[in-house]
């Protein structure tokens, strides 16, 4: 990586998007590229977000760049105004390359970070290449190694909670996976040109976004506040009423003012979060609560869950342009509507399977219940929290409490004994217990696992839409032969987006193709319910909330 002294020269762009798109994007403060490119102005030796405030350098000193780390590579270092540290993730420019995809996710995850770090050697063979085909990707792909760029992921979660937090520097070091205060002095030194300390002075924000308060054990639970980014648009009232809808008492509050608070259980870190919608800043305003203070060091995989859980990091004009042939055929599809995600796989497997042959309300009861007898419990700031129940204690649990028929509280028992069996199991994996179906799994993998290609047309509801889409075409599907090509043909042409497409489509309450379609818990203004087909392992259809 470049020193300062050793700045390159605005030359060629090292950038997927187009320097005139580049440079209209910046002029105007565009939100929506805010993370797809950052610019490099060699005439101050920064980089900024395309929303930066300061005003535009000319055009001849900057180069455009995909990531945060190609223009640290050309010398630069990050804008203390507009803290390319706090932009949205973005990694549309890798297009297809899925193994450098999944290598970055996963170092953002924190793998080769912290006191249990694994190696590059051990990520190339979990990803089933070799540790020198992993670093020829990140070289081709980001100029850097494996572990540069990790290092880079480290220094700017530091910088963003030194900006936005009022955490000790030793705590800042923790929460960004260093194990020694020396070296990340050192290191945020060398690669930013600026010691921790001397950036905390100009940051405004530092004396007022962390407060400490004691709960009744006496402990100290310090309240994080953080800024997450994303780029518009984002519908959250609908993504509250969804939430809302479905809420569990004491493991979920939603405010009059649209707040969304819950508890988690992120790999062994407990805690609570709570966001608040702003949208003039397109940001959620974020506090973190930890339930034990030496958790700090798990914060970034902390703070990467809650923005998965939100869904944050997508790029939801891409997906517009997805389906414009669908919305030229009369779809309504919100192109704001992104995918409520649960805090688990496992939470997402039990709420599909609660919710077989009854009503949201219905299953949203049964799934109160649950976790009122089986959900751990702890006190936090003088309030008590209610979890997820464990996988363990789903498999032990009696469930005599849930008015339900045998048959899925069998289920229930045999899921959660499996998990708990096989930890690292993957839902696909789970189609081996009884009572668990295709559809079952496809509903985990979209809301559990946020996986954007989930296109559930077996799904009753999004059949009714398909077919009354056509309709509104003039188009009539004859036989359910004729709907499964047309619907494989749809799944392929919106790919890899087809979560975002089941979302839209029970969402458009325009394509009801029956007067009592309405009363089959289809998507309201406000709500989305959803209705699942037959499957394999179980002769009953289920209700997926």
């Amino acid at each position: 990586m470049a020193t300062r002294n050793e700045v390159q020269g605005p030359h060629e762009n090292n950038c997927v998007i187009s320097p005139s798109v580049c440079l209209q994007a910046r002029l105007s403060r565009d939100a929506r590229f805010d993370g797809q490119f950052f610019t490099g102005v060699f005439s101050t030796g920064i980089y900024c977000r395309s929303i930066c405030p300061a005003p535009p350098p000319l055009e001849k000193n900057v180069r455009y760049f995909d990531s945060a780390i190609q223009a640290a590579n050309a010398g630069l270092r990050p804008c203390l105004r507009c803290r390319p540290d706090s932009a949205p993730h973005s990694h549309a420019w890798l297009g297809t390359q899925t193994s450098l995809k999944r290598a970055i996710s996963l170092i953002e995850q924190g793998y080769l970070r912290g006191d249990n770090s694994g190696s590059v050697e051990s990520l190339a063979l979990k990803l089933g290449i070799s540790s020198r085909y992993l670093a020829k990707l990140f070289k081709q792909g980001l100029g850097t190694s494996p572990k540069r760029f990790a290092l880079y992921q480290q220094l700017m979660f530091a910088k963003q909670l030194l900006h936005q937090t009022q955490l000790p520097i030793t705590q800042v070091a923790m929460a960004a996976g260093f194990n020694s205060l020396r070296r990340f002095n050192e290191v945020f030194q060398q690669e930013l040109q600026l010691t921790p300390t001397a950036l905390r002075k100009v940051s405004a924000k530092a004396q007022t976004n962390t407060r400490n308060n004691k709960d009744t054990e006496g402990a100290i639970t310090q309240e994080i506040c953080l800024s997450l980014a994303f780029r518009p648009p984002l519908n959250w009232q609908k993504m509250w009423a969804f939430y809302q809808f479905r809420q569990v008492s004491g493991m979920e509050i939603l405010d009059e003012d649209q707040g969304y608070s819950r508890s988690f259980c992120f790999d062994g870190v407990k805690g609570v979060f709570r966001v608040r919608f702003n949208e003039t800043k397109s940001q959620f305003d974020t506090q973190i609560y930890l339930l034990h203070s030496h958790d700090v060091k798990q914060l970034h995989p902390v703070v990467l869950r809650i923005r998965r859980l939100l869904d944050l990091d997508t790029d939801m004009a891409l997906i517009a342009q997805t389906f414009i042939p669908l919305v030229a055929m009369g779809a309504k599809l919100d192109a704001g509507l992104r995918i409520p995600a649960t805090a688990s796989v496992f939470e997402a497997a039990c709420r599909a399977i609660l919710g077989q042959q009854v009503s949201v309300q219905q299953a949203t009861k049964l799934l109160n219940t649950l976790v009122e007898h089986y959900g751990e419990t702890f006190e936090l700031n003088g309030q008590v929290w209610r979890l997820f129940p464990t996988p363990e204690a789903v498999a032990k649990a009696g469930l005599a409490e849930l008015k339900m028929p045998g048959a899925r509280k069998l289920a229930l028992n045999a899921l959660g004994a499996y998990v708990h069996e096989h930890p690292d199991s993957t839902p696909d994996d789970w189609l081996e217990v009884k009572g668990i179906g295709p559809w079952t799994v496809a509903y985990a993998k979209m809301r559990g696992l946020s996986e954007s290609n989930v296109f559930l047309s077996s799904d009753l509801v999004i059949k009714h839409r398909i077919h009354g889409l056509y309709a509104k075409a003039g188009e009539i599907i004859e036989t359910p032969k004729a709907y499964l090509a047309l619907a494989a043909d749809i799944a392929n042409k919106v790919s890899p987006w087809g979560s975002y497409l089941t979302f839209g489509l029970w969402d458009d309450e325009d394509l009801m193709t029956s007067k009592n379609e309405s009363s089959k818990n289809v998507v309201s203004k406000k709500v989305i319910n959803n209705k699942q087909p037959s499957q394999k392992t179980s002769s009953k259809k289920e209700v997926l909330k």
